[in-house]
């Protein structure tokens, strides 16, 4: 099935289209959850009601643009959602607070592997993973 007939398939409810898509766009969609999550199960439960809202929306989904793009804004809003019920967003500190640097060492950014940058992001306290994903990944 291509991805005409899967949206076509997921707006008529049919479970058969609804795993296709599923297994389509998880793995894409869980690397989304995984950067707003604090840890991989929360991120599993951002991932399985992202994909809820996004079975009960379909319908609304027109065609113009790119349907990943639409579903990974359903996924980043319901990231949001869950830190802003969780007041989770509310725990950062006021950028005046911190500590200046005393000199970057940038050859250490040029050695640092994708792994290890998404290790060091995942360490981020939460208000400020959220605002540099927002503002790095999303755009």
């Amino acid at each position: 099935m291509n991805e005409t007939q899967l949206i076509e398939g997921c707006k008529q409810h049919n479970p058969k289209a609804q795993k296709a898509l599923y297994d389509t766009y998880a793995r894409k969609m869980m690397s989304v959850c995984l950067r707003y999550g604090s840890n991989r199960e929360t991120a599993e439960d951002l991932l399985q009601e992202g994909f809820i809202k996004v079975f009960s929306a379909i319908g609304s989904f027109e065609g113009s643009g790119s349907f990943e793009g639409w579903m990974r804004r359903i996924f980043v809003n319901t990231a949001l959602e869950y830190l802003r019920k969780n007041d989770i967003l509310k725990e950062s500190i006021e950028i005046d607070n911190t500590e200046v640097l005393q000199e970057v060492d940038y050859s250490a950014i040029e050695r640092i592997s994708a792994d290890e940058l998404m290790e060091l992001i995942a360490e981020l306290p939460p208000g400020f993973r959220t605002v540099f994903n927002m503002f790095v990944i999303e755009g």
